[in-house]
């Protein structure tokens, strides 16, 4: 294949990545300044937020599969010109969003016994469900956004997303510099203060994004909102079958992480602290990659809409180019920044900081040998979910993180001696057999052409 065939292509994903990439990371910014601002507030505050803030991350994305799977369906939609079809799709998974966001409520509500059961010592685990007890409330308008999210973006406006995002990060901080530390005249509320912050976020950018689904000219003709109470049984169990697999994949992986974050904490709070600042710092990298993966997604479901094999097969070849080109960087930028970048969370006068910080450096070698797995998997992933093929790759994903990461991290740490480094070790080793499945899978269906009629596998 020829750059020049190839130029296009690159162009076009790296067009439609980066509004979406500047989302998530714009997202996952707002998740840093909470856990660099309760940094400055004290280490069990933080352990605890790290592990609350897992805790919350794994459930949605286990209800996040819907809005994330309705992104392939509308491409494919929108390129066959089916407008019905789009607005059926983005309406059920809308309702699914909702339906899950209240069955798991009760979990999120009574974390602090989940938390003591797996062994975290009583005072991080009461402040991470003071956290979780308001944060469960931001769950149905964080998984409305994901979902208006994938409208907007499969009809080529994904920079409103981006904006609206952006524009939460200084109200974020504002709220958190009053809530944590009682500014401005507001109590001062630690960990709860953090948790308002975020919430009163979630609920503003949701309701920005739900006036713009109504009100865009190019969102105007499918009507989402319109009798919107109405059901559509087939479309809501189509949504279904195909969202499910993609939480559970997506939830084997997060699971994989919050595990480690569970056996960190077995060392110490110490460790727990400096686990979670490396580990943000290394989903802040992945951010990016999970743009491309959105972008791939778009591009081959918009591809197979057309019948085109050829362009999903370029689509695919573009994100991976642009995903290692970033990788490349991101290691550069981990081995030579990584203490500077772990200061910036931590109150220096603290005496348990210059601990902290050097324990973050040394994970952070660790976390730069795996960039180049965890971009391939989630850009192979990307590829799937626009051939809406989920059932597979959650076979995968549950045999890669559960079977072969946790496991190994575990042995590495706790029983080969090879301490903490060793469950990044072990997150290294799920990662890559990720990758080498789920490409696998992709080049294969590729060669043979992907004839199947789109719909859910």
């Amino acid at each position: 294949m020829t750059i020049a065939r190839l130029r296009p292509h690159l162009t076009a994903t790296l067009a439609l990545a980066l509004p979406l990439t500047g989302s998530h990371v714009a997202r996952m910014a707002i998740g840093v300044t909470d856990t660099v601002m309760i940094g400055w507030y004290g280490v069990d505050e933080l352990a605890s937020v790290v592990l609350a803030t897992s805790m919350w991350f794994v459930l949605f994305m286990l209800g996040s599969g819907f809005g994330i799977g309705v992104m392939g369906v509308i491409a494919t939609a929108v390129a066959r010109g089916d407008d019905t079809e789009t607005r059926r799709a983005t309406r059920m998974a809308l309702w699914l969003s909702t339906l899950y966001a209240v069955l798991i409520l009760p979990v999120l509500w009574f974390s602090e016994t989940i938390l003591l059961f797996l062994g975290q010592r009583p005072e991080v685990a009461g402040f991470a469900q003071e956290y979780l007890r308001i944060m469960c409330f931001a769950m149905a308008p964080a998984l409305w956004g994901l979902t208006i999210n994938s409208f907007l973006a499969s009809l080529g406006r994904p920079n409103i997303v981006m904006l609206i995002t952006v524009a939460g990060i200084p109200l974020n901080m504002v709220l958190n510099w009053a809530l944590i530390f009682g500014n401005l005249g507001a109590p001062e509320l630690g960990v709860v203060g953090s948790a308002l912050a975020s919430l009163i976020v979630n609920v503003a950018q949701c309701l920005m994004l739900v006036a713009c689904a109504a009100s865009l000219k190019i969102a105007r003709p499918y009507n989402l909102f319109r009798r919107f109470w109405n059901p559509d049984w087939a479309a809501l169990r189509a949504i279904l079958i195909l969202g499910a697999p993609i939480g559970l994949t997506l939830v084997a992986e997060t699971g994989m992480f919050v595990g480690t974050n569970v056996m960190m904490g077995w060392f110490g709070p110490r460790e727990l602290a400096a686990h979670g600042i490396a580990l943000q710092l290394a989903s802040l990298a992945f951010m990016v990659h999970l743009g491309l993966a959105n972008a791939v997604t778009i591009r081959v479901g918009t591809a197979w809409g057309r019948h085109d094999v050829p362009a999903m097969g370029d689509a695919g070849r573009a994100a991976i180019a642009l995903s290692l080109m970033f990788s490349t960087i991101t290691i550069v930028v981990f081995l030579t920044a990584s203490e500077w970048l772990a200061s910036q969370y931590l109150d220096l006068t603290d005496p348990q900081a210059p601990a902290i910080i050097a324990l973050v450096g040394g994970l952070m070698i660790y976390a730069a040998m795996f960039q180049f797995a965890d971009g391939m998997q989630v850009i192979a992933l990307g590829m799937l979910r626009g051939l809406q093929d989920t059932r597979a790759p959650m076979f995968f994903a549950i045999f890669s993180y559960w079977l072969i990461g946790l496991p190994c991290a575990y042995l590495l740490a706790f029983r080969v001696g090879v301490g903490p480094g060793g469950l990044w070790l072990g997150l290294l080793s799920g990662l890559a057999c990720a990758a080498v499945l789920l490409l696998t899978r992709f080049w294969r269906g590729q060669a043979r052409g992907w004839t199947d009629t789109p719909g859910p596998r």
